[in-house]
């Protein structure tokens, strides 16, 4: 394989992704609906790619459970039970505790220092009532302190686990009515960090995770809003 075509790999390998962010972030803040249909044809001429990049993407979805695809409807968002829901949230909750106990271990000085940067962004955007910036930061720290874990695959499943759930957690930080009390768990949280603490920030995890978004893992926190299209397609009648 010659430069150019290397060059040309990459570049479809970054338009895939972009392609793939685009589709995942509608999916999660329900722009499109579990059990919408997503027609590459319409979805490809609205961001202006050729259907392959489209295809592929979309498989990158149904391999994070995002989307399934079948060979008579095409790709489908999909429609995940609460049943589901609440075990995979178990999964992921018992990831981040032993990724914490483990931070709290091999993460440095300046690592801590940084993560405590982003816990007083979010505490800014709490501050605001800012809740978009607030998951974002949210999520950006969780996801942190699973790295400081230093165990690659731990930091590979959580990140496969997570994507499943990001839907979930985003609507459940859109509903939750004690957001004072989960962003005084993350107050606990750090101060368990800081003092390099696994026990306590293990203690401090089970406690969050268990108040702030696994209780959301039922119907009220999947469905769409009333009045919403969730069958609806984005083109009637289109063929996949």
């Amino acid at each position: 394989m010659n430069q150019m075509q290397v060059a040309e790999q990459t570049s479809r390998a970054g338009l895939v992704e972009k392609v793939a962010n685009y589709l995942r972030e509608h999916i999660v803040m329900d722009h499109f609906q579990p059990g919408q249909r997503l027609p590459e044809r319409t979805l490809a001429q609205e961001l202006q790619v050729s259907r392959t990049p489209m295809r592929e993407a979309l498989k990158i979805l149904a391999t994070e459970g995002l989307v399934v695809i079948s060979p008579h409807r095409g790709a489908v968002v999909a429609d995940v039970s609460p049943a589901d829901i609440k075990e995979k949230a178990y999964v992921l909750s018992v990831l981040e505790q032993g990724a914490a106990e483990l931070a709290c271990v091999k993460a440095t000085d300046d690592d801590i220092a940084e993560l405590q940067a982003l816990h007083y962004e979010m505490k800014a955007a709490f501050l605001r009532r800012d809740r978009q910036n607030y998951f974002r930061l949210n999520q950006e720290i969780h996801n942190r302190i699973v790295s400081l874990s230093g165990n690659a695959s731990l930091v590979e499943i959580h990140a496969n686990l997570s994507r499943q759930l990001y839907r979930v957690r985003y609507l459940s930080n859109q509903k939750n009515d004690k957001w004072s009390v989960a962003m005084a768990e993350h107050e606990a949280i750090m101060a368990a960090l800081e003092a390099r603490d696994a026990e306590r920030i293990g203690q401090e995890l089970r406690n969050h995770l268990g108040k702030t978004w696994i209780k959301y893992a039922s119907d009220d926190a999947t469905a769409p809003e009333k009045g919403g299209d969730s069958g609806k397609e984005l083109v009637e009648g289109e063929s996949p």
